[in-house]
């Protein structure tokens, strides 16, 4: 950095040197050249004082005020040089205006403004002693570059203080405009804010890391970060910083991931995935182990070693026979609220008891992220590891959860908002993400803050289930894995998502519709409570939710679910035939052409029913396949002549019955 600068100090330097020896030469026009040189004198100290200090020099403005001051130099010489003509014949045929001069001094005088500002906003804080530095002359055209240049300085050289005040500065301006944002990325802001969120005090890291959080707005952006080094810092912070600065951190992972989806993977690798759960996991579920279901050879080896521990006997014994059973305790609708977390808890304590005792503290399998217990020898160590208590001293997936415990409520639940936020945007269509967060207790977490968390909290769970159902409904591997019917952990987020649906009455409900609608291929031909939930929606008056409750159920109803006869017969026993008819007919266009296939569907699969023959849907079909924007639409091309005709060979039209 310093000997470029240097580099391009040089020419300006030498032609000021030349501009102050040809003005001494001068025949004409000598007061006029005396003045000009007098300037450039000045101007050349600068400049000279600034070569020296190069290595303190903002480069930015550094290079624009220098190309613009060699310029006015590189005139000035053209101007002496004229003023030096020798011979009477030269002088009377060289015109030089008056007001060239003028014009001359003006620029001189500008670019001896610009390289004095130069210097003061490259100074370190102490020798600037807080002062003023106004904007530089460069500044008439473009004033808000100039202070985009001095917060970026400031950032440099400044104090703890005025470097988070500067990002403070700096947080607006990328808030007021995109412009502004991309000058400050342009202008080579990303370093030292990221410099300010590692090393600066509490105030300075939330400022400088909401900076950087607001400049992501656009791919070329993230990318731009992502490369100076923004994954590592991030980690680092999720990982150890005050959790004050971790939630303005995770809130600028979220807004990363949402504008730039190709960052996934980088921050996955960077161990952001792991951190973020281990932050929504934190005061939410037992933190000593993954829940996990071991095997019955883990089971008994467990109860053996743990025998001299009664509480942990019992427990083990009970899981022994839960398993023999193929069955594991889990929350129903029956339960009341507070059942959820004491379900999940206990089932986690019973599976760590048997889980830890076979593998080191903090060691991994199949993926799944243990706590790294303290350091103990022989059967102190043994003796830790079988604590049943909650371990507020353990770190939580490499999180560091010392001082955690002060926090505010309210810090907490904000953590907790933004690290759902965040996991929520990297699952976005991405499968080894989604397998990441499902193989640790994430899913627990969520149905647990779906409960009983603050109303963000939630809303940001739910949208971070309806993205990874989302990916597992294309992803067999993941839904297999993932959302198993026995596993307890994907049956508590269900019943947690069926409360909502049944309710209706949230934010909520559109994410939760969408994501029971993406696992239509995981529930059982026996599990269908929640058909009927949803079938109820179809009558709902808001038009956005009948639609997305037609989408759902035309999953559990469409030729690729391998249940669809069992599930299209639910549908019609919960009177979804009627409600889809009302749709079809007096509905907006947007939700006629989601209710058509589902109707059609259930015409395809149940074509003797006696419910669609009293409710004339034959009819409807005939009417449907009249309609020019229902045939136009690719899903209904096939589906509506198929159905149609499958049902003309059980009902005929205008009938009330069978034939």
């Amino acid at each position: 950095m310093a000997d470029l600068v240097k580099q391009i100090l040089a020419k300006p330097i030498q032609l000021a040197d030349q501009v102050i020896k040809v003005a001494d030469e001068a025949s004409s026009f000598k007061q006029e050249c005396g003045e000009l040189k007098s300037k450039t004198e000045k101007l050349a100290t600068l400049l000279r004082q600034a070569a020296r200090a190069s290595s303190d020099l903002y480069e930015r403005p550094a290079r624009r005020i220098i190309e613009d001051t060699e310029q006015v130099l590189d005139k000035a010489l053209i101007l002496v040089i004229k003023c030096r003509a020798n011979g009477l014949m030269k002088r009377v045929f060289t015109i030089i205006p008056a007001a060239a001069f003028r014009k001359m001094g003006s620029q001189l005088e500008n670019s001896i403004g610009d390289v004095s500002w130069l210097l003061r906003v490259s100074a370190s804080a102490d020798d600037r002693d807080d002062e003023y530095l106004g904007l530089p002359p460069i500044a008439a055209n473009e004033p808000i570059l100039c202070l985009i240049w001095e917060q970026i300085a400031i950032l440099y050289t400044g104090s703890v203080d005025d470097r988070s005040d500067a990002a403070a500065s700096l947080v607006s301006l990328a808030r007021d405009n995109d412009r502004y944002g991309k000058l400050i990325i342009e202008e080579g802001g990303v370093p030292p804010l990221l410099k300010l969120v590692k090393e600066g005090k509490l105030e300075g890291q939330e400022n400088a890391a909401r900076a950087i959080g607001l400049l992501g707005r656009d791919p070329e952006s993230v990318e731009h970060m992502i490369v100076v080094g923004v994954c590592s810092v991030f980690a680092k912070i999720l990982k150890e910083g005050p959790m004050k600065v971790q939630v303005v951190v995770a809130w600028a992972v979220s807004e990363f991931a949402a504008n730039y989806p190709k960052c996934q993977d980088l921050f996955a690798q960077h161990n952001i995935i792991r951190l973020l759960v281990g932050h929504i996991a934190f005061e939410t579920v037992q933190e000593h182990s993954k829940y996990a279901i071991v095997s019955k050879a883990t089971s008994i080896h467990a109860l053996v070693i743990a025998s001299n521990n009664s509480n942990v006997t019992h427990d083990v014994n009970k899981q022994v026979v839960d398993e023999d059973q193929s069955r594991i305790p889990y929350p129903t609708r029956d339960k009341s609220p507070n059942q959820l977390h004491t379900v999940v808890t206990n089932t986690m304590a019973m599976n760590a008891a048997m889980k830890q005792p076979l593998q080191k503290p903090g060691a991994n399998t199949n993926g799944a992220t243990h706590v790294n217990f303290a350091k103990s020898n022989g059967s102190n160590n043994l003796k830790q590891n079988y604590q049943p208590h909650h371990q507020h001293n353990h770190s939580i997936s490499g999180v560091s959860v010392k001082g955690r415990d002060l926090e505010d409520p309210s810090t907490k639940a904000n953590m907790k908002a933004m690290a759902a936020r965040a996991l929520w945007h990297l699952a976005k269509g991405n499968s080894p993400i989604c397998r990441s967060i499902t193989e640790s207790r994430a899913l627990l977490c969520f149905a647990v803050l779906l409960e009983k968390g603050r109303e963000d909290v939630q809303y940001n769970c739910a949208m971070a289930l309806m993205e990874i159902t989302a990916v597992a409904e294309k992803d067999a591997d993941l839904r297999r894995s993932a959302f198993k019917p026995n596993s307890p952990a994907c049956k508590a987020v269900i019943d947690q998502m069926l409360k909502v649906i049944e309710k209706a009455d949230s934010v909520l409900l559109i994410p939760c519709i969408r994501a029971i609608g993406n696992l239509a291929r995981t529930f059982r031909a026996t599990e269908t409570r929640m058909i009927s939930p949803l079938v109820r929606l179809l009558d709902e008056r808001e038009a956005e939710i009948s639609m997305e409750a037609a989408i759902a159920l035309t999953k559990f109803a469409c030729k690729e679910n391998y249940l669809h006869l069992d599930h299209s017969k639910a549908i019609i026993s919960a009177g979804g035939a009627k409600h889809l008819i009302q749709l079809v007919y007096f509905n907006e266009q947007i939700v006629q052409l989601s209710a058509l296939p589902l109707l059609c569907y259930i015409a395809l699969h149940v074509p003797d029913s006696e419910e669609l023959a009293r409710a004339e849907v034959l009819n409807v079909l005939e009417w449907a396949s009249k309609q020019s924007h229902m045939v136009q639409d690719e899903k209904l091309d096939a589906l509506l002549p198929e159905a149609k005709s499958r049902l003309e060979l059980y009902q005929s039209r205008g009938s009330r019955g069978f034939h």
